[in-house]
């Protein structure tokens, strides 16, 4: 077995997998197939070290399953930005700067671009089951982390993750702890399941189709649930789903 030194991981090139959206980091590295498990906060860093090395744009929408509302969406990241592009009237971009640390969320729309305060964490996107909080990804900040399960499995998607569960540091947010299932080969998240300060589940993302180009995959329908934290029941659902990719 090889030997590591403290905080740090034994990375390879992997085939590039796009399992992308706005918690679903798409990654072009992975583990080296004999390297030890890592520890949670390694984990988490290689989900934000994913996030940095893609550059590819992507066409889609966001369906409301209640309602049948429909937006269209243009997804792009290059050069640490992941911006996402509506243009149903009134017309609106929201980027995420993944230069800085934690990472910042502006909205752009017309007259101007401002940053998103966090006391707008909790609004609604575009009236979907999305939030500026899912949009600024500032729970892959947080310092509190731990390993739940090295060998998580999702049975829908058939494959291996950790899966690890993230603490807040206080709770002026929507989310208090947030669970993660991250895709081994990949360093993508697969799940995501966020937890107010009472432990009532709030919000789940899930990957449930994928898209196959040459080899590789490439998301093409993902799950946005939200939850009644006073009973259980779900509130809302929302679909996002992605056009077939070119070939790279």
């Amino acid at each position: 077995m090889k030997s590591r030194s403290s905080g740090s991981i034994d990375y390879r090139m992997k085939r590039r997998l796009f399992l992308t959206s706005l918690v679903l980091a798409s990654a072009t590295v992975g583990l080296a197939e004999d390297a030890p498990t890592p520890t949670a906060e390694e984990i988490l860093g290689l989900v934000r070290r994913s996030y940095a090395l893609q550059d590819h744009k992507m066409t889609g929408q966001l369906r409301d399953d209640e309602t049948g509302k429909v937006e269209p969406l243009e997804l792009t990241l290059t050069k640490s930005i992941m911006r996402f592009r509506f243009t149903n009237a009134p017309p609106e971009i929201i980027h995420l700067d993944l230069t800085t640390n934690p990472a910042t969320l502006w909205q752009v729309k017309p007259g101007g671009s401002s940053q998103v305060p966090l006391s707008n964490a909790d609004d609604s996107v575009r009236g979907m089951d999305f939030n500026y909080e899912d949009l600024s990804q500032r729970f892959l900040y947080w310092k509190t982390v731990k390993l739940l399960d090295a060998n998580a499995r999702l049975t829908a998607a058939r494959i291996k993750c950790w899966l690890i569960r993230i603490t807040a540091p206080d709770t002026s947010g929507p989310y208090y702890t947030v669970d993660l299932w991250v895709h081994q080969d990949s360093g993508g998240v697969a799940k995501m399941e966020a937890y107010n300060k009472g432990g009532k589940l709030v919000k789940r993302f899930e990957v449930s189709k994928i898209w196959k180009v040459n080899g590789a995959s490439a998301l093409r329908e993902m799950r946005v649930e939200s939850f009644n934290p006073l009973n259980g029941d779900r509130k809302g659902r929302t679909y996002m789903t992605m056009d077939k990719p070119e070939p790279q």
